[in-house]
């Protein structure tokens, strides 16, 4: 991939998203980013004027999407790097005793709304014949463990989702699963408690994790990645 371009970021105001966007900032590229809170959004405004953009959007309205599509594409452009980052995790508790409504927020958020990104940016792309779309999965996509069934549900799909958009895509674009590993972020509180102080900041991630996305191209189309430890 080339050294500079545009990269789209969702989940961007919050642990690895917001690591990320300081750390493909201090490379040099355009950020464009969203997130739910608009408080934070509008701090990342003032950090970070144009030519980066953030919106306030949930990645589950799919009609906020396409307009921020749209109106990205008119402005700071196509993204060469498209990183679906944004989830949810629940309350843990074993998957019987977890309503429909919780069983229901990380499902549209953790595939429906990377579908909803797939679809309004991916065409994008493929008319330019270039770009590589990372979606985010975790070490429970590969594997499971008791009281995140739902997660590991959404996770497992990220995968499947991934290797089939990959057998779709044109030559010159790539589609990746990666496990970030396992990173202290407020989701990982929620899971470990106290415990997910031993584990790398997302600051500490962004810095080994931004030059290994930096590297991904055509080549690396249907690979499931986890990203190098910091």
């Amino acid at each position: 991939m080339k050294n500079h371009g545009v990269v789209v970021i969702t989940g961007a105001t919050r642990g690895l998203g917001r690591a990320m966007v300081e750390e493909f900032i201090r490379h040099g590229w355009v950020v464009a980013g969203c997130g739910r809170n608009a408080a934070d959004v509008e701090d990342l405004c003032r950090l970070h004027p144009a030519p980066h953009h953030f919106a306030a959007l949930d990645v589950r309205d799919d009609s906020a999407m396409r307009s921020w599509a749209e109106s990205l594409s008119a402005t700071v452009g196509v993204p060469d790097l498209l990183l679906n980052n944004a989830a949810v995790i629940h309350r843990l508790a074993p998957l019987w005793e977890l309503s429909a409504e919780e069983f229901d927020a990380v499902i549209d958020t953790n595939i429906k709304g990377v579908a909803n990104v797939i679809r309004h940016f991916v065409p994008r792309m493929i008319q330019r014949r270039r770009g590589v779309i990372v979606n985010f999965s975790s070490g429970w996509g590969r594997s499971v463990d008791a009281q995140v069934a739902p997660y590991c549900a959404t996770k497992w799909a990220i995968e499947g989702m991934t290797r089939a958009l990959a057998e779709e895509l044109p030559n010159g674009l790539a589609a990746v699963a990666l496990n970030p590993g396992i990173i202290h972020t407020d989701m990982l509180e929620a899971c470990f408690g106290s415990m997910a102080k031993q584990y790398p900041s997302p600051a500490a991630w962004a810095r080994s994790a931004v030059p290994f996305l930096l590297k991904l191209g055509p080549a690396d189309n249907g690979k499931a990645l986890t990203a190098p430890t910091p």
